[in-house]
């Protein structure tokens, strides 16, 4: 029988016994060691705790990419809370929305604009214990804010609780001892998996306040980065700096750069495979939701250009408007599922899937070849005629990146 699997705050804490004096985290010049981590959120918990957060309570974290962002997630996870990360420009009125959908426990970094949920800053703990505390399980590991393609606010809550496995990030590649960099939110999902990720797999967490091209290169550099999440509009913006002085900047220790979120101009994802190499450049498709992955690698994509790649979790299919499933080459709407009989991966609160007959979509329309490739054309909500022809924002945006 397998060994069941402790709960995230509990595998953290495994971690900083076995090499204390390890890194766990950098933003802004700031190191925290594994044990410096570990005593600092035991600390954090007990005064969430005092405050009244316990098993299964939610805690809105309104706070940009920072250690203290670090630490209050993981206290969440010691107590069995949930965390509801929310991006810290979120205008009031949006807050607001957000925090009646599931009333917190507490709110950090940001008072509440309702004036009903108690705010605390993450320094009001410091003079609590740093020992250990009790094992808790968080009943859900997370709870995502999205306005979907509607506009209209919801929360994405994680189908499985805090007993995340530690190898959550071998399918990416992702290895114990990498080197991370986080240049995309934390309040997003991309940057949320992969902070949770190197969290888990002992990974120095080399964490952007906010992104800047120079500082990212020079910080890939510094930290021989291994591991990175990112999307298009970064990579983007990245290649002209770069270009500009290339010998400044050492890519070469970068063993896995994945991309998601949006779909990718060609000719940028072309130039990143000749800076680092098709091996290196991976692309992942699937939505916070967790329903249905696709990858593909720089080498599949350079025989499949444009593609997203092959369902590697999950299952997918394109539907037309009448609920047909679509021949290759023809575009329709996705819909995905996870596996007959396996558990719900999401539930939504705030919303309702788009649902036909157990398959759920995210409002993306694409079609697959003949050799299994899924292709993205956009989202239908974005999808505009002109001259009898359906137009696609991402087909534009393509076409603009190849004249910067």
């Amino acid at each position: 029988m397998a060994e069941p699997i402790p709960p995230i705050g509990t595998q953290v804490s495994a971690l900083a016994a076995q090499a204390p004096d390890a890194p766990a985290a950098t933003c802004d010049g700031v190191t925290v060691t594994r044990a410096e981590l570990d005593a600092g959120t035991n600390r954090l918990a007990r005064g969430f705790a005092s405050l009244g957060v316990g098993v299964g309570d939610y805690v809105t974290i309104v706070l940009p990419n920072s250690l203290d962002w670090v630490h209050a997630v993981l206290a969440c996870w010691k107590l069995g809370a949930v965390p509801q990360p929310l991006s810290a420009r979120l205008p009031d009125a949006e807050l607001a929305a957000l925090l009646e959908l599931r009333r917190p426990a507490l709110l950090v970094g940001r008072q509440d604009p309702t004036g009903v949920t108690t705010s605390v800053t993450t320094d009001f703990a410091d003079a609590f214990s740093d020992a250990p505390l009790p094992e808790a399980v968080s009943p859900v590991w997370k709870s995502m804010a999205s306005g979907g393609s509607t506009g209209r606010p919801k929360l994405i809550e994680a189908g499985n609780d805090s007993r995340v496995p530690a190898a959550i990030g071998a399918p990416l590649g992702a290895q114990d001892g990498d080197v991370s960099l986080i240049s995309v939110p934390l309040s997003h999902n991309t940057g949320f998996t992969t902070f949770a990720i190197g969290l888990l797999q002992g990974h120095h967490l080399v964490v952007m306040p906010r992104f800047e091209p120079e500082e990212f290169l020079r910080l890939v550099t510094a930290h021989k980065v291994t591991f990175l999440t990112t999307v298009p509009t970064i990579m983007q913006r990245l290649l002209p700096v770069y270009r500009a002085d290339p010998h400044a900047y050492d890519l070469s220790s970068i063993r896995r750069f994945w991309h998601l979120a949006a779909p990718c101009p060609p000719v940028v994802k072309q130039a990143w495979i000749e800076l680092v190499g098709p091996d290196a450049v991976w692309e992942l498709y699937g939505g916070t939701e967790l329903q249905a992955l696709t990858f593909i690698s720089g080498s599949q994509w350079l025989t499949h250009p444009g593609s997203v790649g092959v369902v590697v979790a999950g299952e997918m299919k394109v539907l037309d408007d009448d609920g047909n499933e679509c021949p290759p080459g023809v575009p329709g709407e996705i819909y995905m599922r996870p596996v007959p009989g396996s558990r719900p991966t999401y539930r939504y609160i705030g919303s309702d899937p788009k649902s036909r007959d157990g398959w759920d979509s995210l409002g993306d329309l694409g079609y697959f070849d003949d050799d299994g490739f899924l292709y993205l054309n956009d989202r239908r909500v974005d999808m505009f005629t002109v001259g009898g022809r359906n137009v696609y924002p991402a087909e534009i945006e393509s076409a603009l990146a190849e004249h910067p």
